[in-house]
């Protein structure tokens, strides 16, 4: 598994680190799992600042004439009205309507820009030169040229013009190219504001030989840095899906509950007819969704739901939350559409849980932020 680029040079800086770094496979790299306590590095990104590698995310750029026309007939949500400076959500999908992929995609003016996982961007890549025929598009895979750090937590924006990196108030999925005043001399860089309701995040894209200088810089300015278990923690709490894990490609669009990457006004796609068929006659009969268990019983992904001794659904990922009032059990998973409301109780395994609504209620997460902070 190919190490990131941050991760390659904290390996070469590593007698400057205090303590090891646990590394694993993420999302198609090998990263930082942690730093420190994978907790405590969540109620950072809940409260203060938490900064966080992004090198497991690649980018492809679309260029060429017919770059827009051809890219909103490949995804599901609205390339052809997307203004420059601005990005969505979409599912890439087959024919029958299944999810071969989920990215975002950025209107950068002179290109298109598709981000998503690295383990996903070489059949992305794929998919999309089958359907180049006789379009004036050209594919290129920018994740050698160009990676990215995260910041999320209420002091995000604060600690990115701290170091320098002038950022106004952006609206989610608003593209800059912030006026740098850096200390560290750096950068030219992209930020984005992520699409997170409940959480203020950036990304940052920026050159390989700026990434470690620009990651010491936020953390001399205050920023906690972050491993792949807390940014694990965190989607799981916030209900957001991973594909490969909680989005398969047997998966239909509305089963996901991600609206969000749909568009029913945008004409034909491939996978469209599917997706329009099912708007038009009705749900789908399972939907995603999330648990609530109280302690930290065995649950795990691929365990099966049961209600009144039926089998429901199953579990596709799982997160321990430490809270004053003990731990707490979140997971994310697959459930019948009638028996999938909130407050139902199920069996998963041989634990009680609670259908829950997602995001995990903002009064629940400061709790488990409260619990951290008396524990240090």
């Amino acid at each position: 598994m190919e190490s990131t680029i941050l991760q390659d040079a904290l390996r070469a800086q590593s007698g400057n680190i205090a303590g090891p770094i646990r590394v694993s496979e993420y999302r198609g790299a090998a990263t930082a799992a942690r730093f420190a306590d994978s907790q405590e590095e969540f109620s950072a990104l809940l409260n203060g600042c938490g900064i966080y590698d992004l090198g497991f995310r690649a980018r492809v750029s679309l260029t060429g004439g017919d770059r827009v026309r051809w890219l909103n007939g490949m995804v599901t949500n609205n390339v052809r009205d997307l203004a420059p400076g601005r990005g969505l959500y979409a599912f890439l999908l087959n024919p029958q309507g299944r999810i071969l992929g989920d990215m975002y995609a950025y209107n950068l003016g002179e290109s298109l820009v598709v981000e998503a996982d690295r383990s996903q961007v070489e059949k992305i890549v794929a998919t999309f030169d089958h359907y180049i025929i006789m379009d004036d598009v050209e594919v290129t895979n920018i994740g050698e040229k160009q990676t990215s750090l995260g910041l999320a937590g209420p002091r995000s924006r604060a600690t990115l013009n701290a170091v320098g990196i002038e950022v106004p108030e952006l609206q989610p999925l608003q593209v800059v190219t912030p006026r740098c005043s850096c200390d560290c001399d750096c950068i030219e860089c992209t930020v984005i504001r992520v699409d997170d309701a409940t959480n203020e995040s950036y990304e940052i894209w920026l050159a390989p030989k700026d990434v470690y200088k620009t990651w010491q810089a936020l953390i001399a300015a205050g920023a906690t840095p972050v491993g792949s278990e807390a940014l694990e923690i965190q989607r799981i709490v916030l209900g957001i899906p991973l594909y490969g894990v909680d989005i398969r490609d047997r998966d239909l669009p509305q089963e996901t509950e991600q609206a969000r990457a749909l568009n029913f006004n945008k004409g034909c796609y491939v996978g469209q007819e599917i997706v329009e068929r099912i708007r038009s006659r009705g749900n789908v009969h399972r939907k995603f969704t999330g648990f609530l268990a109280e302690g930290s019983p065995a649950i795990a992904p691929g365990a099966k739901i049961l209600s009144d001794e039926k089998e429901v659904g199953e579990i596709t990922s799982v997160a321990v939350l430490h809270m004053s009032s003990g731990e707490r059990t979140v997971a994310l998973g697959y459930i019948r559409r009638e028996v999938g409301v909130p407050g139902r109780e199920v069996t998963i395994g041989t634990a009680k849980a609670s259908v829950i609504q997602l995001p995990l209620g903002n009064v629940a997460l400061r709790e488990a932020d409260d619990a951290l902070a008396r524990k240090v």
